[in-house]
């Protein structure tokens, strides 16, 4: 069986009405685990009760392994989520947490070689332990490499951005996150991706576009899904779901059309819900072709 390994943050999502778990790797595991993909979850969490209570969530989800490290100083993160009248979600986020601090052990290190794939973003790479484990393992891994960009002000830096681009097979993004790094240009959206993959290089680089679908460059052609407006319970972990479902597809070798269509289909249906990780109704399972 193909097996996936997420790398990075686990945290508390804390909102006005109580909290979640979160951190947009984890969610990716975990909307992975739906859809029927082996996944390794590697992070780092405190040894304090948020901690216990994070594990005691991967532990009932099948995500808990020796990859999810203890920190016996710094403590597990707490981020405090902010929705607007849109219901689009902002985060202040703690630091130094235990995440930051995710150590290149021997379980780690295999997990990355029998990878499939290796799934991991800009925000746990905020500090030099954390980012130097992954850019370790990125090097010894023959895993296909897919960096989810989802940059959160002000924890990440260009000259990071730009390594973690560099080492990468595929690269998401979301729209804002594209005009930041390639919208200097004059061009379309379009053009704009092509200048991207002539300086980085990816095999495959998707935007996404929130209620309007997304875009993907792939095998020197682009691919569109135009959106699936829905009424929006909340933001948080809508890109992620998107991502498990692309990276689904991909792995199971599903014509890259179908792979965009789907991944905003799912995209759309957690949008509609509160919370990251929505338990799959009847339409969503049957599209996946799930039982």
């Amino acid at each position: 069986m193909k097996k996936v390994l997420c790398f990075g943050e686990i945290l508390w999502d804390t909102f006005d009405d109580g909290k979640k778990p979160g951190g947009a790797p984890m969610n990716v595991a975990m909307h992975l685990v739906q859809q029927g993909i082996s996944v390794d979850f590697a992070s780092r969490v405190g040894r304090d009760q948020p901690g216990d209570e994070l594990v005691e969530f991967l532990e009932r989800n099948n995500l808990y392994s020796d990859l999810v490290q203890r920190d016996p100083e710094l403590p597990t993160c707490e981020v405090t989520v902010r929705l607007d009248e849109n219901q689009h979600a902002t985060y202040i986020i703690p630091e130094p947490v235990s995440w930051d601090n995710i150590q290149p052990e021997d379980a780690l290190i295999q997990a990355a070689t029998e990878a499939e794939a290796i799934v991991f973003g800009s925000l746990a790479c905020r500090g030099e332990v954390t980012k130097n484990t992954l850019l370790n393992l990125l090097d010894e891994t023959q895993a296909l490499k897919i960096f989810d960009v989802n940059l959160r002000a002000p924890h990440y830096t260009l000259a990071t951005i730009e390594t973690l681009a560099a080492k990468a097979d595929i690269v998401k993004m979301n729209e804002d996150e594209a005009n930041l790094l390639i919208g200097g240009g004059t061009g379309s959206l379009k053009e704009q991706m092509e200048e991207f993959r002539q300086k980085y290089h990816p095999r495959t680089i998707c935007v996404t576009r929130g209620e309007h679908g997304a875009i993907v460059w792939h095998d020197h052609e682009f691919y569109e899904n135009f959106g699936c407006p829905v009424q929006v319970g909340d933001t948080v972990g809508a890109g992620d779901s998107f991502l498990a479902t692309f990276i689904n597809g991909l792995l199971s070798g599903r014509p890259m059309q179908q792979t965009i269509d789907n991944a905003c289909t799912v995209g759309s249906f957690v949008a509609s819900k509160r919370g990251a990780n929505p338990p799959y109704e009847a339409s969503i399972r049957k599209l996946l072709g799930l039982p």
